[in-house]
């Protein structure tokens, strides 16, 4: 059984913050929220919230007792996660996990999108390097993949679909396969994460509620809502072309045409986190979900 209980989380208002913490307090654990002091962020009510200037200092004070800490903060607050690290060992916490909830450590990206990860990477290193240098304190990263249900709702064209006017644009055959987790199975991992400590300690596990492609997600779509979409035809080729394009002349819109071409290129697997055999998903309770029941979670938010 894990002795790991008291839990803080920092980003608990964010888009898989909030699922994270729902999730640790289903689960019985005990969960206090860190929060900056300037944020307004809301959060629910029975649950204790510390406002705090985010200082290995202060950081120190607040998370003293804490067996856990989840960092799910988002982009703004990636440069405050070192101090979180120093100030969580300082504190005698066991587990930090760090902010991934992307493709991980090793995921075979363009070029263009190195110096995103690198400002990540900086986190993932020195939670390694104090791992190593101190034995009682761990790190855990979650690497998710694509956070599909999350990802069709906010970005229909990254993914290819607008569930509100019932259109797609499928890219070249339709057929490359990803993975993705749902929001589901990001909270239910990190309960995983905090539930079995040991085979999760000093790495990054792999993570997926699903192996799809948009040949499938279309079929789901137009079943689950009972009608034929519109569907339109891309080329990844052409999207890879005129992103680097832009990319060189410093014109916006690049990452989202490049993002698009690694999850869709053809033949290339470059974005399956990991075969169902190799991930961690069962060792952290996640299930399995289909199309249909991804498409059904979906639909149902635009619902009304």
């Amino acid at each position: 059984m894990s002795s790991i209980r008291k839990v803080a989380i920092f980003g608990a208002s964010g888009n898989f913050g909030a699922p994270m913490t729902a999730a640790l307090v289903g689960a019985g654990f005990d969960v206090t929220i860190i929060s900056r002091m300037e944020s307004s962020s809301t959060f629910p009510h029975e649950i204790p919230v510390i406002k705090t200037e985010y200082t290995v200092e202060k950081l120190t004070t607040v998370l003293k007792g804490q067996d856990a800490v989840v960092s799910a903060v988002g982009p703004a607050g990636v440069a405050y996660q070192v101090a979180m690290i120093d100030a969580a060992e300082a504190a005698g916490v066991k587990r930090f996990i760090v902010n991934d909830f992307g493709w991980g450590p090793n995921f075979n990206s363009l070029p263009e999108f190195r110096d995103i990860g690198a400002q990540r990477r900086v986190a993932w290193d020195h939670a390694e390097k104090r791992s190593r240098a101190n034995p009682a304190f761990t790190y855990t990263g979650i690497t998710i993949g694509n956070p599909i249900d999350w990802a069709l709702k906010r970005f229909p064209l990254a993914m290819g679909f607008d569930p509100k006017q019932r259109s797609a644009v499928i890219y070249d055959a339709g057929t490359e396969e990803f993975t993705g987790t749902t929001l589901d199975g990001i909270g239910q991992a990190a309960v995983g994460v905090l539930k079995h400590p040991s085979e999760t300690m000093n790495r990054f596990v792999k993570t997926r509620s699903i192996q799809t492609c948009q040949n499938e997600l279309l079929d789901a779509f137009q079943k689950v809502t009972g009608q034929a979409w519109d569907v339109q035809r891309g080329s990844t080729k052409d999207l890879l072309e005129t992103g680097r394009k832009k990319h060189q002349e410093g014109v916006s819109g690049w990452n989202l045409e490049l993002v698009v071409y690694q999850l869709f290129a053809p033949g290339e697997a470059r974005c399956i986190v990991a075969s169902k055999e190799d991930s961690d998903a069962g060792l952290l309770g996640i299930a399995d979900e289909s199309a249909e029941d991804v498409v059904r979670k979906v639909v149902g938010s635009f619902a009304g």
